[in-house]
């Protein structure tokens, strides 16, 4: 779907990006709950099942193993892009 702001990008069967929606920030699709919260749950090891059941069932786990699929394979296309971390 296009709008003024811009096209709709579907990433997968669960992350879009639509203009319309909270500015064109990744959420899950037919939500407003966002990718990154999401992630970060997931790198603070809290369970998939705890993050479903905090969502209320608006996502699933499937969907959170797209997400974090979706960010694996960006993190191997562009790590070598991300500055060094600071030393010391």
């Amino acid at each position: 779907m296009a709008t003024k702001r811009g096209k709709r990008i579907v990433l997968g069967r669960y992350v879009v990006a639509d203009p319309e929606i909270c500015h064109g920030q990744l959420t899950f699709a037919g939500t407003r709950i966002f990718v990154a919260d999401v992630l970060n749950d997931v790198a603070a090891g809290t369970p998939w099942e705890t993050i479903v059941e905090d969502w209320h069932s608006s996502i699933s786990e499937d969907a959170i193993a797209e997400a974090v699929r979706l960010a694996r394979e960006a993190l191997l296309a562009h790590y070598r892009d991300l500055p060094a971390p600071a030393s010391g």
